[in-house]
């Protein structure tokens, strides 16, 4: 059964950092596309950005220049760093892995999920 398991969140104040992390249990981790969404009460999950199984990085305007997104294949691990945190930022935080992504901006490209992991930015 694959798992993807989040870990890192928490309590940080604004202009402060986080690293999660996203641990998976895919034979062939490697092959898959990682997407991080992120979601508040009362609305949809949103993307937040996306690492290709070729390495290449993308994360949306909203955290482009603060959250980077990597990934350690021999770890099966995904990481969002995320730098200079808002309250905005504020969100239960979501791994994704598919092998059949085309943007990583919709929630239904993606096969599986990890279970969320909350951040909460104190102003």
């Amino acid at each position: 059964q694959v798992q993807l398991v989040e870990s890192g969140g928490g309590l940080v104040q604004a202009g402060g950092s986080l690293r999660l992390s996203c641990a998976a249990s895919l034979r062939t981790f490697s092959a898959y596309d990682m997407g991080w969404f992120r979601q508040t009460p009362g609305k949809e999950r949103e993307a937040v950005g996306l690492i290709a199984w070729s390495d290449e990085m993308h994360v949306v305007d909203l955290v482009k220049g603060r959250f980077t997104i990597s990934r350690d294949n021999a770890k099966n691990t995904v990481y969002l760093q995320m730098n200079n945190l808002k309250p905005e930022d504020t969100a239960v935080y979501f791994c994704a892995a598919g092998t059949r992504v085309r943007t990583g901006r919709r929630a239904n490209e993606f096969e599986y999920w990890g279970q969320g992991t909350q951040v909460t930015v104190s102003s």
